[in-house]
């Protein structure tokens, strides 16, 4: 639905993982946390990223793939997402 997409786009952390995303997809947790210390100064632990890479997952921002060991994320660019979510 509509306001789980603005749910997940209200908190300025969830914004700052998706500008990462934009300018690099499939990345790892351990890619994105060290990205958000760096480049942000945000000292969140690996377990708050992943409730909030979980919080746009679900909102459909966001997909995931497995690799072996690795879990990837990559931003969801496919727009018909949201048009099958709005006729739900």
């Amino acid at each position: 639905m509509a306001e789980d997409v603005f749910k997940a786009l209200a908190d300025p952390t969830r914004r700052r993982i998706l500008d990462e995303l934009v300018e690099r997809d499939g990345q790892t947790l351990f890619e994105i946390c060290t990205l958000l210390v760096t480049k942000h100064g945000l000292g969140l632990s690996r377990q708050a990223i992943s409730q909030h890479l979980a919080v746009l997952e679900s909102a459909g921002l966001v997909l995931s793939r497995r690799q072996g060991r690795y879990k990837f994320h990559d931003l969801n660019t496919d727009r018909s997402w949201a048009v099958s979510r709005s006729e739900s």
